[in-house]
């Protein structure tokens, strides 16, 4: 059976993209964020994992505010990024795993999660970047399985409700006849606003908190509606429901591995965590 061998959760501001283009991984200001990801690449290097679930949040570039999703997987041959307007480089399309995705889709609506499954997909920032900063040589060794989750679009799904979802990936994972290692990669946050009279705003000390109980009590940030979420994170924060799916589909107990924060990354506070399966 296939088994999910780990969970990553990172940041994936525009910015970053911008540095890695322009080579400054080592400037004074990029450096402490950049430097946080070798342990986590030589983790990858070591266990060699097939596939990587991709759990992130589209800023318009598949889904827009006509039209956006609760919950979509991705089923498509291959995944493409394209222009967002940020400047920031294209990257080689990424490989998918359709029956994999497909497996998932089956089990997850068989679980009352009711999806988008897009067989077209492209995919944004918060996809590629998070990939770029764990293969910098972009020539992806692993299949990907996009799962996308609205953070933009009224209502939102609940924090209960996304920690929901990772599990029932972890379940369908589980279910997969395939041997494929797995990982899951939660891309967003931690806590950041961008817009209105509180932008700029940053709660290390929630943000601190929030990734503890990723390993100790994971289903703490579960007690938070949304406008709750909000108001300890700010508008983008919520962006933490991609690292409550992550930590979901990784069952009751994890060992941390390694992690990082980091402040300011483009008005963001960073976060950077490896996690594995325990039991």
């Amino acid at each position: 059976m296939a088994r999910i061998i780990g969970g990553i959760t990172t940041s994936h501001v525009p910015a970053i993209g911008g540095a890695i283009a322009k080579g400054l991984q080592q400037d004074p200001y990029w450096r402490p964020f950049f430097d946080g990801f070798t342990p986590v690449r030589q983790w990858l290097a070591e266990t060699r994992p097939d596939t990587v679930v991709v759990v992130y949040n589209d800023h318009g570039l598949n889904f827009f505010l006509d039209q956006m999703p609760t919950f979509a997987v991705g089923a498509a041959p291959s995944y493409r990024n394209a222009d967002e307007g940020w400047g920031i480089p294209q990257v080689p399309a990424f490989s998918g795993h359709s029956a994999l995705s497909w497996h998932l889709i089956e089990q997850l609506v068989g679980e009352d999660f009711d999806l988008t499954s897009c067989q077209d997909m492209a995919v944004d920032h918060a996809f590629t970047l998070p990939m770029a900063l764990l293969w910098p040589d972009q020539k992806w060794p692993v299949n990907v399985v996009p799962v996308c989750i609205n953070t933009v679009q009224a209502p939102l799904p609940s924090a209960a409700r996304c920690y929901a979802l990772g599990q029932a990936i972890g379940r369908a994972v589980a279910s997969w006849p395939g041997d494929e290692k797995v990982v899951v990669l939660g891309t967003g946050g931690l806590s950041h606003q961008l817009d209105g009279e509180r932008a700029g705003f940053i709660n290390k000390p929630f943000d601190l908190q929030f990734m503890d109980s990723l390993v100790t009590n994971p289903r703490w940030a579960t007690q938070f509606n949304t406008r709750q979420l909000v108001e300890q994170a700010g508008t983008q924060g919520v962006e933490l429901l991609m690292w409550l799916a992550t930590r979901g589909a990784l069952g009751e107990q994890v060992a941390e591995l390694h992690r990082n924060y980091h402040i300011p990354i483009s008005n963001t506070a960073s976060g950077l965590m490896l996690l594995e399966p325990r039991g």
